[in-house]
């Protein structure tokens, strides 16, 4: 069996371990620099200690006791002591020479070691190991020259096969690159590995070990995981994993995403915890296992071991916590082509249309090729800033032209975007008719790019050699439809032309399938050749033919040559692209290499201009002469010429005759951003100096609004806008201030944050418009912000007031410990508390008594927070305001603990005994259609509006009232309208550009009751339980004779009969990360917009699937027919209630419910440590059919059914009281 077969095997029983630190055990042995030197190296001309591979020579008895050490403790895979064994390593103590001498001896010790313990039950294995050099291929080290770089691709690769070949020799029975904190470095490692294996006939597993250097999530280089997987994961590997630089703790997120990803082992092995203030390693081997325990119980891990600080007790107590675990299971990985810049970019066969940025181009865009023939980098970077900005998702660079070093112009191009994060995030497509200049592009780019192109022009062997280099050096294809007989211009050319180059890719070089794009030729039409007329239609023909016959490959184009006989014409341009990606999308159009920034919406262009596009591009009308088409489309673009693209004409002018004071306060009043740099300017020109246009016409607007607020005339969305104007006004004139360097006068500056564990920011967003429009400097945190950052923050930005929001319960908790450590560290500034589940009451009895340097104010609604904001930082106002508060909280504290219990409580026991009784023998739970989970994505977004329920969407902005009602309401109607109108122009936006990813994942399974108060769930066969949910019951004294429910009273125990529960969560995808472009452009009225449309798309979702399970899935209601009133008002038979809901108010039974549905896996949706959902839109819960099941409060339990409660949890009871906090009756401290 070969060494391969043998891992892979063991691999697929149980988890292996990996050795611990070499460099921790070496530095306990205390060497000197005579015990470095040995006898060879007595007189070497240059320090030696610290080199730690040359040991090997002159120590080697020290460094096979440490391997012997590792082996001993159970260690199955023991890494050679040559982590600096390579040229440019060793050139520190000027000893290149030496490097096959000590990669093969350091491998020779570790076979000899490991040959002393080797059983046939455990057999153990040497790793070869091959460091990441002390410099970054990626990275310039020079501060000032972003493009120099002090190492080379070629160089890397050569001193890695050196090292290669010589640890092979030496008896390496595995190759590891490991501690990868440059992805280029190790693309380096793994084209050097391919040529060994080349040059021996023979090939050694392949494990790959990057680092993710700090708190960010990402290698020093940038990359986050999944996109360091991508780009090495055509190294055909063993195992991919992360080690060094963090402890297991804060390596967990890296390891479990490259865990779901990845379709092969995945190994950890993490550092002692971080290095204390001396460098050492506190973590003791039983901390740093239980880390690991975990990973392996959640099932993330097949391969573990320990880097840093860990010691042969610290292996021995890793083997012996995860011995009887069971390894991960490699999951069913989708096919897509897996691209990545610093972020992953995943392309699926039923993706949506990837844009490919064109301007970074010098054959198609004139400014781009002057920028680099004068070398005016600087705004060259811009121009593909630009493409990203406007949404290209991956950009074409093109340095082909005559006069240029092309291939000097590439590599410095390249250099210089690799060190422009905004940029690099996205891939690379290196566009190039010489193999050459392509080649050296690659070996620039960390990310997995694309090479544009490779064909059969020059023959099968040229083309079998490029394909084979594209894939060592990890980079997808396009593949041009062109043979040795020319360019295909016929639908059938074309598809012959791609069916060969299909079968030879796949069948004779291996390469993926999915990594495959082929261009069919976009030529241009309407040139009055008559040839010429098909030319789009056999595209699109083409198109249809490959997504339908060659699997998993792709199809792009470069749009822009379509519609090349109007040049000079950019509306009839725009309009060509659009109707051409209309129909070649329709038939499978993959990505086209289009100008991001100038694209025309399908349904916007004029009807006339469409109409003439489309029989062109259709071949459609021509007439007797042929050409009918043609000359009618010349004929309607006349209109056109001397215009730019989109051009839209505005609405009612009158306004703009007034005075430019009256003009920025009605842009303000009527949210306008049109003319507000013009107007801002004219404004700078009239006034002395340009703070005076902030404090003088812009505050006066802003006043206007903050009076029309105040008196109810305006309300918050209208008041969100006018912010988005003033935001604008005022980067306008920043420069200018900047420029005097004095500074505006600020209200007081505010920080506001949604705590830790929670994801919800729609208020808080609010909140801070509203501070912002009137005067204050606000500091926004976002979401999931621990304490100590918004301490610190506070700290360092000199913050007046801090706001904490939170919208679930254990929120709370959270907020208590900020106010003790806000108590704890000194701090004399005020704590604002807001959120839907933060009340007056909370805030007196749990966060006001723990912070008494200061005030702890409870903000009710966001129309309150400038009056609180503008008293506290008032010295004449905030005493009185401070010492009445405090006595109303004092208040409420007595209030609440003389209070005696409203309802005479049941013991938890007589409560069991007034349970819903259901007459099992007359009833017989409905068998469901399908039994199983389902997945839904991309679920089609028109299909949920008549679902939605608007009355919520308008209680998050402040207007109160039932929709319909609300739009005709005397006081709120005309803002509630307004943003009803605008909430539907962003849905016909959101659904026409597909901006939403609906997902669902829902199961339904056999079922029981398993407890009084808990229910089980079995696979599908019934034949073992899976998963078990804990219920809590009404506790309160039923005078009125009701039952005291709990969701399990719905389902019968075995004996009474099989029934069956559901579960489902969905979630929109797409929302936040739309609300944070708008965010980005400071438009934070739309921003909020869409995060509250989201929830609404959540909701609908949800119900919506709800009548489905109950009509179709489950089916236990197939004729049911309820409006959408209905709906919302649960007219429905069966309930969905949700964790975290009054009928379960319990929040970590979210985390069972994910487990068993796979919803992370599935579809995505994450939950937080405090079991908020990610996405914010989503909801999750259960599915009961029971015709008596009905939605009912839990309400308030007391300490026997609450100790209960803990041990059916498994946890201790102040664990039970945090998570059950609110429902806690008066007798529990």
């Amino acid at each position: 069996m070969s060494t391969l077969t043998t891992l892979k095997a063991l691999l697929a029983q149980r988890i292996l371990i990996i050795d611990g630190a070499m460099g921790t055990m070496i530095q306990r042995h205390q060497l000197e620099e005579a015990d470095y030197r040995g006898e060879r190296f007595a007189d070497w001309a240059h320090d030696l200690k610290g080199n730690n591979d040359l040991l090997v020579l002159t120590q080697p008895q020290i460094i096979q006791d440490i391997h012997e050490a590792y082996l001993d403790a159970g260690a199955d895979i023991i890494e050679t002591n040559s982590f600096n064994g390579t040229r440019v390593s060793m050139s520190d103590y000027h000893m290149e020479d030496l490097v096959p001498e000590i990669n093969r001896e350091a491998a020779r010790l570790a076979k000899a070691a490991c040959e002393k313990y080797s059983t046939p039950d455990k057999p153990r294995f040497v790793a070869g190991v091959l460091g990441p050099t002390s410099r970054t291929c990626s990275i310039s080290p020079n501060v000032n020259d972003p493009a120099f770089r002090n190492i080379t691709f070629d160089a890397l690769k050569e001193n890695y096969i050196e090292a290669a070949h010589a640890l092979i020799e030496g008896g390496a029975d595995i190759l590891l690159i490991e501690t990868v904190f440059d992805t280029l470095n190790c693309k380096a490692a793994i084209f050097a590995v391919k040529e060994v294996f080349k040059q021996l006939g023979r090939e050694l597993p392949l494990m790959i070990s990057g680092t993710i250097t700090d708190a960010s999530g990402r290698t020093l280089t940038g990359q986050t995981a999944e996109a360091f997987w991508n780009s090495v994961r055509h190294g055909d590997l063993l195992s991919i994993g992360f080690n060094c630089a963090l402890g297991a703790d804060a390596m967990r997120p890296h390891v479990k995403t490259v865990s779901d990803v990845a379709d092969v082992f995945v190994s950890a092995h993490p550092n002692a915890g971080l290095p204390n203030a001396f460098g050492g390693y506190d973590e003791t081997p039983e901390e740093t296992a239980a880390f690991l325990k975990e990973f392996a119980e959640s099932g993330l891990i097949n391969i573990t071991g320990g880097c840093c600080g860990t010691t042969p007790d610290h292996i021995r107590a890793i083997y012996n916590a995860v011995k009887d675990i069971p390894p991960r299971k490699i999951p069913e990985i989708k096919p897509a082509c897996r691209l990545s810049g610093l972020e992953p970019f995943n392309i699926y066969d039923d993706s949506l249309f990837v844009n490919v940025g064109e301007r970074t181009n010098v054959t198609g865009s004139k400014k781009f090729l002057r920028l680099i023939r004068e070398e005016n980098f600087a705004e060259a970077l811009d121009v593909a800033r630009q493409q990203v900005e406007s949404g290209a998702q991956i950009i074409d660079i093109n340095m082909d032209e005559g006069m240029l070093d092309s291939e000097g112009a590439m590599v410095h191009f390249l250099n210089l975007v690799a060190s422009e994060p905004d940029i690099s995030r996205v891939p690379i497509m290196i566009d190039s008719s010489k193999w050459e200049i392509i080649e050296a592009g690659l070996k620039c780019v960390q990310g997995k790019a694309i090479v544009n192109s490779i064909s059969l022009k020059e023959g099968y062997d040229e083309f079998v050699e490029k394909a084979r280099l594209c894939r060592q050096y990890g980079a997808a294809v396009i593949v041009m439809a062109f043979d040795e007989n020319g360019q295909a211009d016929t639908a059938a050319r074309k598809k012959e032309i791609c069916k060969r180059s299909y079968d030879v890719l796949v069948n004779d070089v291996g390469f993926p399938a999915e990594d495959i794009i082929f261009d069919p030729n976009v030529f241009a039409v309407a040139t009055g050749i008559e040839e010429h007329n098909n030319y789009a239609v056999d595209f699109i023909e083409a198109t249809g033919w490959i997504k339908q016959n060659l699997p998993h490959a792709m199809i792009s184009g470069g749009i822009s040559n379509v519609s090349f006989s109007f040049r000079g014409n950019e509306p009839v341009r725009e309009a060509i692209h659009a109707v051409f990606l209309y129909y070649a999308i329709k038939q499978g159009l993959t990505m086209g290499i289009v100008n991001a920034g100038q694209l025309a919406i399908y349904d916007d262009i004029d009807p006339e201009l469409k109409d003439a596009v489309e029989n062109v591009i259709l071949n459609q009308n021509q007439g007797a002469s042929g050409q009918d088409a043609t000359e009618k489309l010349l004929e309607v673009a006349e209109k056109y010429r001397g215009q730019s693209g989109t051009q839209k004409a505005e609405e009612n002018l009158e306004w703009r005759n007034e005075s430019v004071e009256k003009r920025l306060e009605y842009a303000l009043v009527k949210g306008i951003t049109t003319f507000i740099n013009e107007d801002t300017e004219e404004a700078r020109l009239k006034a002395k100096r340009p703070l005076d246009v902030i404090e003088g016409p812009l505050m006066d607007g802003m006043n206007v609004v903050g009076d029309l607020f105040g008196a109810g005339k305006m309300f918050l969305p209208q008041v969100v806008k006018s912010a988005r104007v003033m935001k604008q006004a005022v980067a306008w004139l920043n420069p200018y201030i900047e420029a005097e360097k004095t500074e505006g006068q600020s209200k007081g500056k505010v920080l506001m944050a949604t705590v830790k564990g929670d994801v919800h920011d729609i208020g808080k967003n609010i909140v801070g418009v509203v501070l912002g429009c009137n005067g204050y400097d606000i500091v926004d945190l976002g979401v999931m912000v621990p304490a100590e950052k918004i301490l610190q923050t506070a700290i360092d930005e000199k913050v007046d007031i801090i706001g904490l929001s939170g919208l679930i319960t254990p929120s709370l908790d959270e907020m208590v410990f900020v106010a003790k450590e806000m108590q704890r560290k000194g701090f004399n500034i005020p704590l604002l508390i807001g959120g839907a589940t933060t009340s007056k009451a909370h805030t007196a009895v749990k966060i006001d008594p723990q912070f008494s340097n200061d005030a702890v104010i409870y903000v009710a609604d966001a129309s309150r927070a400038v009056g609180v904001a503008t008293t506290l930082l008032s010295p004449e106002m905030k005493p009185a305001f401070v010492a009445e508060h405090r006595a109303e909280y004092a208040k409420i504290r007595e209030r609440i603990a003389n209070k005696q219990p409203k309802a005479a409580k049941l013991s938890y026991a007589e409560a069991i005994d007034n349970g819903l009784k259901i007459d099992w023998d007359n009833y017989t739970p409905a068998v469901p259609k399908l039994i199983g989970t389902q997945v839904l994505t991309n679920y089609p977004l028109e299909t949920l509006l008549p679902y939605f329920d608007w009355t919520p969407f308008f209680i998050s902005w402040s207007l109160a009232g039932k929709f319909p009602k609300i739009l005709e309401d005397e006081v709120v109607g005309e803002a509630a309208t307004d943003l009803y109108n605008q909430a539907q122009a962003m849905l016909k936006d959101i659904i026409a550009n597909n901006r939403f990813d609906a997902r669902a994942v829902f199961g339904i399974y056999p079922a029981n009751r398993s407890a009084a108060d808990s229910v089980q769930v079995y696979d599908a066969t019934r034949d073992q339980v899976t998963h078990t949910f804990h219920h809590i019951r009404q506790q309160s004294d039923k005078v009125t004779g009701k039952p005291n429910l709990s969701l399990a009273d719905f389902i019968a125990t075995a004996e009474q009969g099989q029934d069956y529960l559901g579960g489902f969560t969905v979630s929109i995808f797409g929302a936040e990360e739309m609300a944070n472009e708008f965010k980005a452009k400071g438009d934070d009225y739309s921003a909020i917009l869409v995060q509250s449309l989201g929830d609404r798309f959540a909701e609908a979702f949800a119900e919506h699937l709800h009548e489905r399970i109950r009509k179709e899935f489950w089916g236990y209601q197939p004729n049911e027919q309820l409006s959408n009133e209905e709906l919302i008002k649960e007219k429905y038979v069966g309930i969905r209630p949700a964790p975290g809901y009054p009928a379960c108010p319990e929040h970590s039974e979210k985390a069972t419910l994910f487990n068993w549905l796979g919803s992370t896996e599935k579809i995505g949706t994450q939950l937080t440590s405090s079991f908020a959902m990610w996405p914010p839109s989503s909801v999750s819960g259960f599915y009961y059919a029971n015709p008596a099941s009905e939605y009912f409060n839990a309400g308030k339990i007391s300490l026997d059914q609450l100790e209960d409660y803990a041990q059916r949890k498994g946890w201790s009871l102040d664990e039970a009281k945090r998570w059950l906090a609110p429902n806690l009756d008066d007798s529990i401290n």
